[in-house]
Parts: C-alpha cells; structure tokens; sequence
C-alpha cells in the first residue's frame, strides 16, 4: 500500500475539514453547517476581532446585533452611540472606521458588501486579512486568511525558523499552497478550521500534538520544537510618556470634559483634558502654561498607569473648581452621575476613577 503523503495539500484539506465537522467551536457569528453566512455578521465580527479575543467579542457582537441588525441601521446611527457600546474593545478607531464603511455600503453599494478581496479592500478598516476573511467565509471565494492563529500553525508545520515579523511573508505563501483553489472545497470552512485548530489544538503554549489533524506531516513536531515556534523578534523596549490631567469641578458637582481632535490616538473621543503626552517630566509651572483655564490648580495625590500598543503613560492631576462656565469653549460638563452616557477610554476611566476618590 502507497504511503499517504501527509504533507500533500489535498490531504491536509480533507483531514483538517474532517476535524473541524467533528469539533468546530459554536460562536455567535457562525453559522449552523450548510447554512450561508450574512455578510453583516462576518464583517462585524471581523472587525471587532482585530486585535480583540473571541471570549470578548461575544456579548458585544450581540449587542450590535440587537441593536443594530443591518449594516443601514448601522449606518444610520450616531457614531457616539457607536462608540458607547463599543467601550471595552479598546482601539477605537476600528470603530469609526466600521461606522464609515457602514455607510459606504448602505448609500454607495446598496446595503450590499462585495464579495471580493479587491474591492472589500476599498472600504475603510478593511485590510489584507479582513478583505480574505469576508470573501471566504461570506462569500465562499478562494482566499488566503492568515490571522495570527495561522501563522503559529504554518510556522510549526513547516518549521519556520525565521523570526516573527520577517518571516510573515514566508508564512502567507505556505498558507496559500494548502488554501482550497476553488469554491468546491470549502474556502470559508477551511479558513475557519485552520483558525480553530491554533485556538484550541496548536495553542501557544503546549500544544495537543496528540490529537492535532496535521500532526503527521508537521515538521516542528517531528524535530520537538513546536513549543518554541514561531520564534519572535526581541521586541524594543516600550518608552514611557507622561502627562498632566485636568480635572475642573463647577459649583453644581458637574466636570469638564472635552473631545480629542479627529486624527490620532483615540480620535474623537471625550476626554478629560491633558496636556500633551510626553517624554519629559511636567512640572506643575509648566503644565499651568497650557491649562483650559487660569486658576488656582491643586495637585491630587495618586499616579494613572495606562498601556498603550506603543507606549506606556503614566499622568497626574491637577484639580480646580470655578463658578463660570461661559469662558470655556467646546467644553462638554457633565455631572458624575451621568459620565456612563459617555463613551470613555480605559485611561479615560481610570482619571475620573482617581480623581472622583481623591476630591
């Protein structure tokens, strides 16, 4: 009897899909076998895991869901409104990009998404990845989906030396040799079981070897090295920036809040007002310079920690409270009770946290 070659990409196909009728994960966003995904649901999902865990992703795919089943009602609400439900996601422009491409699609395209890589490519928050992911998974069209659950099992099965992020290219082009040429053999299924397995099989850490489907023909695990793969670029220490915050009360117990400009870091987002974020250390004398109001400023007790993806920043408080509201432009007072109207960042909520314990 002639070996089987487990190496092969019809075989690897037809045994990974076999795994995957048997112990696909039931998520929200999918769809029962034979039944055809909502483009709707792929693309929500699909931005809202960019950099976000399944187990998160959950309950609030099911909130937009509910509260915003099409992509023209999507399109159709408020962007803070958007924003509130979007907190706890972290990384908001994902939101406002997804706000946008909602309304490409429902006034340009007829609430229609399209069904290829080039033209979902077009629209605003979708990249290489999201592009191959919606035209796989919706559409049933040929695509290489490579997220980062593909790149740790592409790496292991080939024994992938090179380093993360060097090696991504490398990665793409193995992915693409096994991903189905044609619609008949399940792109959508095929991308979906490949992310399945590195979420629950070829785990980052002690991986079931024992009962993965590409085990036979998976080079790291015949060398026992898949628990060191893929290897990773020694990352550059993260700079640290700091900042000043401040925290103005008005006589009625309302706060000063404010709104990011709408381009960079947490574009658009109220805030409670800051100096710029820095590398150098403020001092009280500098950080009234560049104050919303001349007053006289108290320095709070306490120091709010927050992670950026590039940066780490660190800020303290300067508190004041005035009588007039009128001299300040833009200003957005709100009473303490009613701050869960807001969308507010993490960091953001971590200010008011501090602030409200310390006056």
């Amino acid at each position: 009897m002639a070996r089987r070659n487990f190496k092969s990409p019809l075989v690897m196909r037809r045994r990974i899909l076999d795994w995957y009728d048997r112990h696909r994960r039931i998520l929200p966003w999918r769809v029962p076998p034979g039944q055809t995904a909502d483009p709707y649901h792929v693309w929500l999902s699909e931005i809202m895991l960019q950099q976000t865990t399944v187990a998160t992703v959950g309950p609030y795919f099911n909130d937009f869901c509910e509260r915003w089943p099409s992509v023209e009602h999507l399109a159709a609400a408020d962007l803070d409104e958007i924003l509130h439900g979007w907190q706890g996601l972290g990384y908001y422009a994902r939101a406002r990009n997804m706000h946008r491409c909602a309304k490409i699609v429902s006034a340009e395209l007829n609430g229609y998404f399209p069904d290829n890589e080039g033209e979902l490519r077009k629209l605003p928050g979708i990249g290489d990845y999201t592009a191959a992911a919606i035209s796989a998974i919706a559409f049933g069209k040929p695509a290489n989906v490579v997220d980062g659950n593909v790149e740790r099992v592409i790496a292991r099965f080939y024994a992938v030396e090179e380093p993360l992020p060097q090696s991504k290219s490398n990665l793409r082009a193995l992915s693409a040799k096994i991903t189905p040429e044609t619609a008949h053999g399940r792109p959508g299924d095929f991308a979906q079981a490949v992310m399945d397995l590195g979420a629950t099989i070829c785990t980052p850490r002690s991986p079931k070897c024992s009962i993965c489907p590409w085990q036979p023909g998976c080079a790291a695990f015949k060398e026992n090295i898949q628990n060191a793969l893929p290897y990773r670029q020694t990352r550059a220490k993260k700079p640290t920036r700091r900042g000043v915050v401040f925290w103005v009360m008005h006589g009625d117990g309302s706060i000063l809040l404010g709104r990011r400009p709408d381009k960079g870091l947490l574009a658009g987002m109220v805030e409670v007002p800051s100096t710029a974020w820095l590398e150098k250390e403020w001092t009280v004398a500098s950080a009234k310079k560049v104050a919303p109001i001349k007053s006289c400023w108290e320095k709070l007790p306490g120091i709010v920690r927050h992670t950026f993806t590039h940066f780490h920043l660190e800020l303290w408080i300067l508190q004041t409270r005035v009588s007039d509201k009128e001299n300040l432009k833009n200003a957005i007072w709100v009473t303490p009770d009613r701050l869960n109207e807001y969308a507010l960042p993490t960091i953001m909520k971590k200010i008011i946290d501090l602030a409200l314990k310390a006056v």
